[in-house]
């Protein structure tokens, strides 16, 4: 199967998601600066969500673009991922309107870290499709210590929530920085790509 549809496909669940997150805002209801202020968390929460989606999009696109093929299973894995990513409105509306809670900081650090876990198993399943010796995703990711520590990161996050909920929320900002800048294997692999020439194998 051609991998164009399921890329597309997913593009726009990542773009409806980021659509639902900011209809979130609600706009004060008196005209004054500290009825604004009294919208930040929910504000910092979203630009951190949007932070994470942007991530995962990036990310989504330069796994796929040294994928050469896309079977049942794969499809059924990038489900399960969006699945996952789609309830973050939800979890970030609850985290924005309760910042200091335990229980909104620990349910918004579970659905950060199953989405986590359910890009690890696509991306399995797609190096596993392409060939784990030979192909240039399974190269290009190599030991991927960042895709293996981050879930422990998150667990942690929710484990410290229910004692320092900001200290979790520090956690979370912090994987969120580690993967802000785009995979760099991936780019050299990308690189190396664009300069073979077309006759090599």
């Amino acid at each position: 199967m051609q991998k164009d549809r399921l890329i597309a496909f997913s593009d726009a669940v990542l773009a409806v998601v980021i659509t639902i997150m900011v209809l979130e805002f609600k706009a004060p209801r008196e005209p004054t600066l500290v009825a604004l202020t009294a919208q930040a968390p929910t504000f910092v929460a979203y630009v951190l969500s949007f932070i994470y989606i942007g991530i995962y999009w990036n990310n989504h696109h330069h796994l796929f673009t040294l994928v050469t093929q896309v079977r049942g299973a794969i499809l059924w894995a990038n489900l399960h991922l969006l699945f996952w990513l789609s309830l973050i409105p939800f979890t970030t509306s609850w985290l924005g309107q309760h910042p200091a809670a335990s229980a909104p900081v620990a349910v918004y650090g579970l659905s950060l870290l199953m989405p986590g876990i359910a890009y690890y198993l696509l991306q399995t399943l797609l190096v596993r499709g392409e060939g784990r010796d030979r192909s240039e995703l399974a190269h290009a990711l190599g030991r991927d210590l960042k895709g293996k520590l981050s879930p422990f990161v998150y667990v942690a996050g929710i484990a410290v929530s229910f004692v320092a909920p900001y200290v979790a929320e520090g956690l979370y900002v912090l994987v969120a920085l580690v993967w802000l800048v785009p995979d760099p294997r991936i780019e050299r692999a990308l690189r190396a790509e664009r300069g073979r020439p077309a006759n090599s194998p």
